[in-house]
């Protein structure tokens, strides 16, 4: 691959809906998922909650991430 090649390359990989998709599922994990261990951590060095309050936030948190991400993608369908 050549110089030249890369601007071609990179606008058909930033062209692609599948890279998209993926590179905005990762940006919105990346964000969503350093909350979800900031409050996990709260929840589980607290004295009040048992262990299982934090696994149950965190199968939880899979789950609504999922929706808030279909979400986004209904929003803002031009973003995959």
């Amino acid at each position: 691959m050549t110089l030249e090649d890369d601007g071609s390359f990179l606008s058909r990989l930033l062209g692609s809906k599948v890279f998209r998709s993926f590179l905005i599922f990762s940006v919105f994990r990346a964000i969503y998922g350093a909350g979800i261990l900031v409050a996990t951590y709260l929840i589980a060095t607290s004295d009040d909650a048992p262990i299982w309050i934090s696994i149950v936030f965190l199968l939880s948190s899979m789950v609504i991430s999922r929706v808030i991400f279909r979400w986004i993608k209904h929003r803002w369908p031009q973003l995959s």
